[in-house]
């Protein structure tokens, strides 16, 4: 993969409008896989832990609710600057999840919240949590599910390929959804040398407000929606918001929407 990717996903990551959007209106959502996430991965008193990708750091600072010794580290200083000031009972390290910067056999835990899908190589992830884990300890991560069943994804997706354009010139990378598939979950952790693979779905709903809220959602607090988004042409931008709402109206309730998007959660065993 080539490294424009990776700069594409990292100047998002490291503006601060943007990483204070996705905090204020997707953690509650992104949240509610932290319990089984550490469930997956072990995650007791006295259990050394690394938070990758930990953006403003939620899932470290669960850990450290279960007396947990935890690291994070973020390739975007702004998260590492959010998530410390938030838990400062934890260590965080700006630092990139395809080089570790720790000695092998550390960590009796390494989990990752929604942080592969933004790996440029999420195999060199395997590897290197592969060798900075212990024998014996445990890595776990979470992605979305398909956009079939992750509908805000489904319904963004699905307007821009019916009146926007796919072709929008954004750098390739790899495929966003890959370990939603089971098999391509426990076939790349087996690859890095894991073992006792285990794939389940977290069924989950993510609450907005109003269709308001959902399009201020997906145009300012993500990176590869709001980039999609931002480049589509100016006359079918309308348009495509009306697609979006339309596509969610199934889940308006009394009180706004009530989405699906059930996550899938992968964890696996170094021998």
């Amino acid at each position: 993969m080539s490294d424009a990717f990776r700069d594409f996903e990292h100047a998002g990551w490291a503006n601060p409008a943007v990483c204070a959007s996705y905090d204020d209106l997707l953690s509650g959502l992104t949240t509610q896989s932290i319990a089984p996430l550490l469930d997956a991965a072990h995650v007791t008193q006295g259990s050394v832990v690394l938070d990758a990708a930990c953006g403003a750091g939620y899932a470290a600072g669960a850990a450290l609710a279960r007396g947990a010794e935890v690291v994070g580290i973020d390739f975007s200083a702004e998260q590492v600057r959010l998530a410390a000031r938030r838990y400062p009972a934890a260590t965080f390290v700006e630092a990139d999840a395809g080089s570790l910067p720790f000695e092998g056999g550390h960590f009796d835990a390494i989990v990752s919240n929604y942080g592969v899908l933004h790996f440029p190589d999420p195999g060199q992830f395997f590897r290197e949590a592969f060798r900075v884990l212990k024998s014996g300890g445990r890595l776990a991560f979470t992605v979305w599910d398909m956009p079939q069943q992750a509908k805000l994804y489904g319904a963004v997706l699905g307007a821009v390929a019916s009146v926007g354009s796919q072709e929008i010139g954004l750098p390739a990378g790899p495929p966003m959804f890959q370990f939603a598939d089971a098999a391509t979950s426990e076939k790349a952790l087996a690859e890095a040398g894991f073992a006792d693979v285990a794939v389940t779905r977290l069924p989950q709903s993510w609450r907005a407000a109003s269709g308001e809220q959902i399009l201020l959602t997906v145009k300012t607090g993500t990176v590869r929606m709001r980039g999609t988004l931002q480049r589509q042409r100016p006359e079918v931008r309308d348009a495509i918001d009306d697609a979006i709402l339309d596509a969610l109206e199934p889940y308006r309730t009394e009180g706004g929407y009530e989405v699906p998007m059930p996550a899938v959660l992968a964890a696996a065993r170094k021998p």
